[in-house]
């Protein structure tokens, strides 16, 4: 049967400047434990702590730019191009660029505070 998903859920975001999260799929908006889509706007100068989460996350960049840290490599993912980080790999966001960034965030399985494992915790 299809879900119809009409308004997605304001979700508070990590990091050091607001950002805006927009939960389609996922723990909070759907109840979808297997995968969470999120569409994200994260302003110049934002960043959020390291983290090593459980879950995979495919990242596709709309608008300006993201920066992605891993342990070994820096990527600057601009609009039109995509990322995917494998789950248990350390990662660092951040939109440290004039645009900011928007993008849409796919998560499996779903993203969950509880599976993140960001440095600060």
């Amino acid at each position: 049967m299809a879900e119809f998903i009409t308004l997605p859920t304001l979700i508070k975001a990590a990091g050091t400047k607001e950002k805006i999260i927009r939960e389609y799929f996922g723990r909070v908006n759907s109840g979808t434990t297997d995968m969470s889509i999120a569409h994200m706007k994260s302003p110049q100068g934002w960043e959020e702590p390291g983290q090593c989460p459980e879950f995979e996350e495919y990242t596709v960049v709309l608008a300006g730019c993201l920066q992605v840290l891993t342990a070994s490599e820096k990527y600057i993912v601009e609009a039109g191009q995509a990322i995917l980080v494998k789950s248990g790999e350390w990662v660092k966001y951040s939109s440290p660029f004039e645009e900011g960034a928007e993008y849409i965030a796919v998560c499996l399985p779903a993203f969950s505070p509880g599976t993140v494992h960001r440095d600060d915790e």
